[in-house]
């Protein structure tokens, strides 16, 4: 398994680099304004690269698991939608209408849905029929949380690879724990390009990135509860900061009577930015 995994981190790189390169020949690039604080136009394909890279892990990996292969060959969509959204900048309805598709399919003809919150010894959260509800209404609050998060260079795909790494040391199942590795490798490769080190050419996640990580995100926590593999109130707090920062950041909206759903400067890595100015710290 080395070996395929050494093969499979070339292609990333490779497959990454092209895209890199395609996405500036076609202008899928996004560009400077007021809001935003890189100065020139910038590639935001990164997320879809990540998403074509994941789907041949299928194929170059062997994945055995159908539940698995099935989030990363339906998260191809997902990044669909994101770099659709990219393009041509989808209203929120739209947007929302898209992603349920997706997930929906996965909830209805993968069974991927929460049907309890876990054992608490005197007590366990069944959620019976209302599993296949409230699995949607977490999965798209989840995968918005992770596109609140993106805004800028390294922070979603930092804050994600923390989570593969809790959940990689939380679950005792080897093949649990490869399928995160293969999640993380294309993840790590892309920072290369983020940050642009060794001069390569910058990415964004975009949308694409950022709905596509969510979107797998939500799925490996219903897989991983559903599996017992783990606890639901470790794998809850495995994604705390994601759900601090969205809620934290609507209903200080809310409070001052701002628009939910127009892109501002008010949240965490913003704010951190601007009293560090450094995306480090």
């Amino acid at each position: 398994m080395i070996n395929e995994l050494i093969i499979y981190t070339l292609v990333s790189f490779l497959l990454l680099f092209l895209f890199a390169k395609i996405s500036y020949k076609l202008n899928l690039v996004d560009l400077p304004n007021k809001r935003k604080i890189h100065t020139k136009a910038i590639s935001y394909t990164g997320g879809i690269a990540i998403s074509v890279i994941l789907v041949l892990s299928i194929s170059l990996l062997e994945i055995s698991v159908n539940n698995l292969n099935n989030i990363l060959s339906i998260g191809f969509l997902i990044s669909i939608i994101g770099l659709i959204d990219d393009k041509y900048n989808l209203n929120v309805g739209n947007k929302l209408s898209l992603q349920i598709i997706p997930i929906f399919f996965l909830i209805i003809f993968e069974n991927l849905t929460l049907n309890q919150l876990g054992d608490y010894d005197y007590f366990k959260l069944e959620l019976g029929t209302f599993k296949i509800p409230f699995t949607l209404i977490c999965v798209l609050f989840l995968i918005n949380s992770f596109n609140y998060f993106d805004g800028m260079d390294g922070v979603l795909s930092f804050a994600t690879i923390s989570v593969l790494a809790i959940l990689y040391f939380l679950t005792p199942n080897q093949n649990s724990q490869l399928f995160l590795i293969i999640i993380l490798i294309p993840i790590s490769i892309f920072l290369c390009f983020n940050f642009s080190l060794l001069r390569l050419p910058k990415m964004f996640l975009g949308d694409s990135g950022s709905l596509l990580l969510g979107f797998i995100i939500s799925f490996l926590l219903i897989y991983f509860a559903n599996q017992n593999l783990i606890h639901p109130i470790l794998l809850a707090w495995s994604i705390a900061i994601f759900v601090y920062e969205f809620l934290s950041i609507n209903i200080i909206r809310l409070r001052d009577k701002r628009n939910l759903f127009k892109a501002g400067q008010d949240h965490i890595h913003n704010i951190l930015f601007k009293k560090t100015k450094s995306v480090f710290l």
